[in-house]
């Protein structure tokens, strides 16, 4: 139907294209844009551009803050309060990182058999190292998702069974019986990846949601602050001491409220809520301080892994390049990502920088 109203769009300059690109992928992937907002807005942005007959990020400004722009005042935010910081609820942060599990899993068979042939030999330490990887990354999901459905504690009860699970199966490996129970063809075990990376697509998110979501019950504002804090600092990223300040200002404002109103009544949708006192100009540097601290671990993870490849005599140059490749890709993100979270924030007309009010109406 989208297309029907557009038709393929064809921009004058290659910039100009590879500016309306940006657009719509900061709109799905960021902010989980409804369908067919992006070619609307990109067919509005075409039309602006040929008529003044200058470059779309002249006249525009630059993609990334557009499509906040356009994310603020034209998605709703019922649907845009249901998201984290990238766009992505539970169910979503789920099924990504099973995708991303099968993905990896893909890889590794593909260099096994680069490496050693058609045939791969199962035994117990090749199969306990590989069921603790797999929990691990099962638990891991679990805590992504559980963070940004608002629970905090239980993302790190998740985070650390994550922890313990794999540490687990890298102690007990060695203590294992050695020798081959049986060979599988790497085909097969791709078609297992396979099989992973679609059924993490097909499930439904929505039913992912429900599972890791729990609304406050109904007139019980303990319950309902204590999911505002933990959707300000899960979902959104804020400092835990920013997120105080928010919940103890809207406590006092609750307590002078005239009356037995609950805080449902008074400040809306909880989650709503904590989308208005999340937004502007410092969203984003709060978001790239928590990209930089994932992106710490990731390097030291990788730069263990990296010293191991290298004191093993017999490590896979095709494994040695991948390791090295991605430490060098990692470290190259912490540096922007350092200098996007200690940028000083400047309001813009589309990112205000005033939250609301705590009696604000939904």
């Amino acid at each position: 139907m989208t297309k029907d109203r557009h038709p393929k769009l064809t921009w004058e300059r290659k910039e100009d294209e590879a500016w309306a690109a940006s657009v719509e992928v900061r709109l799905v992937l960021d902010h989980d844009a409804p369908a067919g907002l992006a070619a609307d807005v990109l067919a509005e942005a075409h039309q602006l551009v040929h008529e003044e007959g200058r470059p779309a990020l002249d006249l525009l400004g630059d993609p990334n803050a557009y499509a906040q722009s356009v994310a603020d005042e034209r998605i709703p935010e019922e649907h845009r309060a249901r998201s984290d910081a990238h766009g992505l609820t539970p169910g979503e942060r789920v099924s990504g990182s099973f995708v991303t599990l099968g993905i990896g899993g893909l890889l590794f068979c593909g260099f096994e058999w680069l490496r050693d042939g058609l045939w791969v030999g199962i035994g117990w330490p090749s199969f306990t190292i590989t069921a603790a990887v797999v929990l691990g990354a099962s638990l891991a999901a679990a805590a992504l998702a559980t963070r940004v459905a608002g629970r905090v504690r239980g993302a790190w009860y998740f985070a650390a069974a994550a922890a313990g699970a794999v540490c687990t199966g890298v102690g007990v490996t060695p203590f294992v019986p050695t020798g081959e129970l049986f060979a599988l063809p790497v085909p097969v075990l791709m078609l297992v990846c396979l099989a992973v990376i679609a059924a993490a697509v097909k499930f439904p998110d929505t039913t992912i949601d429900r599972w890791f979501t729990a609304a406050p019950r109904s007139g019980d504002d303990e319950a309902w602050f204590a999911h505002l804090d933990g959707l300000l600092r899960g979902r959104h990223a804020m400092p835990s001491a920013e997120a105080r300040d928010h919940i103890r200002e809207a406590r006092h404002h609750l307590a002078s409220t005239p009356g037995t109103e609950p805080a449902a009544d008074v400040f809306g949708d909880v989650e709503v809520y904590a989308l208005r006192l999340s937004e502007g100009p410092r969203r984003g540097q709060r978001l790239a301080r928590r990209q930089f601290y994932g992106s710490c671990f990731l390097a030291v993870c990788l730069t263990i892994l990296l010293i191991d490849n290298l004191t093993d005599s017999d490590t896979s140059p095709f494994w040695l390049a991948a390791n090295t490749g991605a430490l060098g890709a990692t470290l190259w993100s912490l540096v922007g990502e350092w200098r996007r979270s200690t940028k000083r924030p400047t309001p813009t007309t589309a990112d205000p920088g005033n939250s609301p009010s705590p009696g604000s109406p939904s």
